[in-house]
């Protein structure tokens, strides 16, 4: 399949999915479909995103292990920068990730990950499951995730909203794999370059980092969102 053709298919998808995301971080980590046996975690992300009104921050720590050779669980830290510039813990979190597939038994690789968070700040709690897909074509694979999400809180209406990211990305080398990630949400289209990788040490043992600059596209103001984001695994 053609780069063309591959890229059609992301911008048709991310349009089928576009009434989506209302109140949330749009941009954040695109999932693979993969869980190893064995595995155990720590991982720090850093979010920060800059429009015309206001300039947010946002960090998270979690910490996980895999309770079967296909399903993981992790929990997070989340912390966050208020309107008075001070940093401090605004969220809880926990994640489940299931390894449907075995990498390669089908034309794509399929997952799906659950979570659940509660916002301290907001007094609110949102879950969400995602479908994750990955399919590789040659020294490029296409990653799609579709979120259905549900937000209830005590100053937010209860509602079902839905959000999709997607990563194509060309495996150069494990330690050095540039990709282009896309984001779609209500009021929102956000593209830009990313880079991520892997530096593998011994047995198991591994540190993987992402990052990524995302400007969306579909307002005329100033939006841009700077992600990373480090894995070491052992």
């Amino acid at each position: 399949m053609k780069v063309n053709n591959i890229l059609a298919s992301l911008m048709f998808l991310s349009l089928c999915s576009a009434p989506a995301m209302a109140d949330g971080i749009v941009v954040d980590k695109v999932y693979h479909p993969y869980v190893i046996a064995n595995e155990r975690a720590v991982e720090w992300r850093l979010l920060s995103s800059q429009t015309d009104e206001f300039n947010r921050l946002a960090q998270r720590i979690g910490a996980g292990y895999s309770i079967t050779e296909n399903v993981a669980i992790e929990a997070y830290i989340i912390g966050e920068r208020d309107l008075d510039h001070n940093f401090g813990v605004s969220a809880f979190e926990i994640e489940a990730r299931w390894m449907i597939t075995e990498q390669g038994q089908y034309w794509a690789d399929w997952g799906a990950v659950f979570e659940v968070e509660r916002n301290t700040l907001a007094n609110s709690y949102e879950t969400s499951i995602g479908i994750i897909t990955e399919k590789e074509f040659d020294k490029t694979s296409l990653t799609l995730n579709l979120f259905l999400i549900y937000e209830k809180g005590a100053n937010i209406a209860a509602e079902f909203e839905t959000e999709f990211r997607a990563k194509y990305r060309y495996r150069f080398m494990a330690e050095i794999q540039p990709a282009l990630e896309l984001y779609v949400g209500e009021d929102y289209f956000g593209m830009g370059p990313a880079i991520m990788g892997v530096h593998r040490f011994k047995g198991q043992v591994q540190i993987k980092w992402e990052a990524g600059f995302i400007t969306e596209l579909s307002n005329s103001g100033k939006d841009h969102s700077f992600r990373m984001s480090l894995e070491y695994e052992f």
